[in-house]
Order: structure tokens, then C-alpha cells, then sequence
């Protein structure tokens, strides 16, 4: 049994780890330009294989039979080879999507949705979504103007089928939510960054935010039976689902200077099995000079703008755990940057021993004054907050134990 995903582009592909959890078969990624896609599908030596963008259309006149769901969806994300050497084609996104709606808890049933984007991902999120009742309305992008939003401003659900603010391109949103003053959720399908400008726009309104990641298990989940030809329980799907949020998501440590975010952060990224980054390090690959040197020579706003700089590209890696300085929380707009990716924990250290050798901010008795300043910076910041007053490896094991509590909530 040989299986696999065909795509061209698959360097950030989790496909073949998640499918390490349905089944002890060979996973091979086989990235393919549009010219070798025939000769593959028609010669190579394959059981069956996924496929993904761009390529879920271009499949289709190598299968010789469709599913009902392929044909409705208009697309093929999945390929078994049978006996005769024939192709057949099926569609779990359809799967996948509908159980990424159950789990965020909306009700589609006679409310409107808006799907933003004319693609594949479109498609899957108008079937599913009209199947369950809802008024469903397609704003491609050119109909994505504000004339356009006013006439459907009564929507309860927004779908992002677009690529608008995937990783690489974080930070972007596809629409302003301020349109849509009776809306209820939204769904991202995309799940790198975890929290997409336009998710957390939705949280910041108190609605219903759900990236992709329940979709991509599911739909694999659902693969991996037309694999094996075995039945796999739905339950597996959270089990993995929590899996993958916890190794892709990074932990990022708040704090006042000398809280022990480097110390700590250093034994919680063993303790994970993540890479550790300090933030300020990163500031002086940057610069080319020490943290202090910055100072010096042009000033906290200078320092700020690089450690913006710095948090934006840590912000949108996996798998971190970072250490940052101890004034990025005076920045607004750092918490987007850390947040999109991460779970955001206070260290809290009693002021009194506290270090000040080399930190610039802590001298001549301003401490007191700055914790007071920054103290509910911390706290609007923070997912989570740990009181560091024993031992590093006890705040370590803290911390640790909260974020699975977390996940599991």
C-alpha cells in the first residue's frame, strides 16, 4: 500500500503527519508541474493518493469514475486505484468542511452565509452550507466592494474561501467586519496562522471564530477510510486536532525585564520539544548590535520599531517558544503579531528581585513606575498568567500544564 498527496507546492504540507495517526501506510508527498501530472497519474506506482491545489480539477478526465459528492463539488480530492489499474475520484473536503461547521457550533438553517471566493474551497463551503439550510451568496473578488457588502449586510456567517491572509501574507483580511453589524461566526479554511486577521476581528466582536484545522483532520480522516477500507471513529478527529494545535502553535513569554522569560522559556521549549527564540536576540542579528548599544545611540523608539519588526517575523513561524522584552506590550500593535500564532503567557515576579544590571528601562529607581504602567498592558496581553516564585523548572512545569488544561477547554 503506497499513498500519498499530489500538489505542487507541498513544503508545509501536515498531511503526511496527520496520516501517521489513520494507519501504518507510506505517505509520500509528489510535487508535480502541470506538464508531469498526466504521466503520473496514468504510470505511477500508487495505492491511492490525495490531492490538493492546483490540481483538484485538472484530475478529473484521468478518472474513469466519480462519486456523487466529486461530481457535485466539481472536484477531486482524493484518487483510488483499483484492481484494473482504473482511477476513481471522491471528495472528502465535503466531509471535512461539514464537520468543521458542527464543531464551531453555528446553525446555518435559515440564515444568511457569505462566501468570499470563487474557487475549489468555494465550492465545498456552497454545497455544505446550502445543504444545511442556508441562504448562501458568493462575493468573488471583484464583487468584494463596500456597495456590494451594504446589500448583504444582514448576514449571520462569513466563510473565507480565499488566500487572503495565509502564511506567508499574515495580517491581511479579505473584508471589514464593521459591514456586518447581525453576524453570528466566522470561518477561516485557512489555519496557518492560527488567527487570521480576519479571525481575530471576529473575536475581538465576542462572535464565533474557527480556522480550518478541524476541516483539514476531517476530510483526511475521511481519506484514510477510503485508504484502508476500514471505518474510523469521528472521536480520533479532536484527539488529533488538539495534536496538531499544540505542535504548531507557539507559546510566547510577557514579562517585566528579568521575570525569567529567557531561563524559563529555555527549559519549557525542551519540555515541549519546540525551538526557543529570544526576541532580543533576534533585534541584534537584525541590527548588528547589542540591546544596550541600541539605546544609546538612538533611543527607546528606535529599540520599538525593531522589536515591531522582530515580532512580526517570529509571529508568523510554528512551533516557538519565544521570549520577548519586557516593553513590548507598550505597542498596540505587537499583540496581533504574537497572538496570530501563539499563546500568550504573563510571568509575574515580585519587583524586589528583580535584576537591573544591563536593562536600560530598569535603572535610577524606575521600576516601580514602569510596572505600574505596564502592569495592565501584561494583563490585556495575556491568554495565561504564572507566578514565577519558585524554581524555573516548577514555573516550566506550570506553564506546561496549563496550555494542555487549555487546549483541552
Amino acid at each position: 500500500m503506497k499513498c500519498g498527496l499530489l500538489g505542487r507546492k507541498l513544503g508545509h504540507s501536515y498531511s503526511p503527519q496527520i496520516h501517521t495517526f489513520f494507519g501504518n501506510y507510506p505517505y509520500v508527498l509528489y510535487e508535480m508541474e502541470p506538464e508531469e501530472l498526466g504521466d503520473f497519474l496514468l504510470h505511477a506506482d500508487f495505492t491511492a493518493i490525495n490531492v490538493t491545489i492546483p490540481y483538484k480539477k485538472d484530475v478529473i478526465p484521468y478518472c474513469s469514475e466519480l462519486t456523487d459528492t466529486a461530481k457535485r463539488m466539481g472536484a477531486v480530492n482524493t484518487i483510488i486505484k483499483r484492481n484494473d489499474g482504473t482511477l476513481l475520484g471522491h471528495n472528502t473536503d465535503y466531509f471535512g468542511f461539514t464537520f468543521m461547521v458542527h464543531k464551531s457550533g453555528l446553525n446555518p438553517v435559515g440564515k444568511k452565509a457569505i462566501v468570499l471566493g470563487s474557487g475549489g474551497a468555494s465550492n465545498t463551503a456552497v454545497t455544505v452550507l446550502q445543504d444545511m439550510g442556508a441562504d448562501v451568496i458568493v462575493i468573488s473578488h471583484k464583487d468584494n466592494t463596500p456597495d456590494n457588502l451594504q446589500k448583504h449586510s444582514d448576514a449571520k456567517i462569513i466563510v473565507n474561501a480565499t488566500p487572503v491572509g495565509m502564511y506567508p501574507n499574515n495580517g491581511l483580511s479579505p473584508v471589514d467586519l464593521t459591514h456586518f453589524p447581525n453576524l453570528e461566526g466566522v470561518l477561516d479554511m485557512i489555519y496557518n496562522p492560527s488567527r487570521t486577521k480576519l479571525l481575530m476581528d471576529a473575536a475581538d466582536r465576542n462572535l464565533i471564530a474557527e480556522n480550518g484545522l478541524w476541516m483539514l483532520v476531517a476530510q483526511a480522516k475521511e481519506a484514510a477510510e477510503w485508504f484502508t477500507g476500514a471505518s474510523i471513529s469521528n472521536s480520533v478527529i479532536p484527539q488529533i486536532h488538539s495534536t496538531l494545535r499544540a505542535q504548531m502553535e507557539n507559546v510566547t513569554l510577557i514579562g517585566m525585564p528579568g521575570s525569567g522569560k529567557s531561563h524559563i522559556g529555555k527549559l519549557l521549549a525542551q519540555r515541549l520539544d519546540k525551538r526557543f527564540i529570544d526576541s532580543d536576540t533576534t533585534i541584534e542579528e537584525m541590527t548588528g548590535k547589542a540591546i544596550p548599544q541600541i539605546f544609546a545611540e538612538s533611543g527607546e523608539d528606535t529599540f520599538r520599531a525593531w522589536e515591531t519588526k522582530a515580532l512580526a517575523e517570529l509571529g508568523k513561524q510554528s512551533g516557538l517558544v519565544i521570549a520577548t522584552g519586557g516593553g513590548c506590550i507598550t505597542r498596540p500593535e505587537n499583540y496581533s503579531l504574537l497572538h496570530q500564532n501563539s499563546t500568550i503567557v504573563w510571568l509575574e515576579r515580585d519587583l524586589n528581585i528583580l535584576p537591573t544590571d544591563g536593562r536600560p528601562l530598569s535603572q535610577a529607581g524606575r521600576l516601580e513606575a514602569m510596572y505600574e504602567v505596564r502592569r495592565p498592558l501584561y494583563a490585556k496581553f495575556a491568554d495565561l498568567t504564572v507566578v514565577n516564585d519558585k524554581t524555573p523548572e516548577e514555573a516550566a512545569e506550570q506553564i506546561a500544564a496549563l496550555l494542555i488544561m487549555e487546549d483541552v477547554q
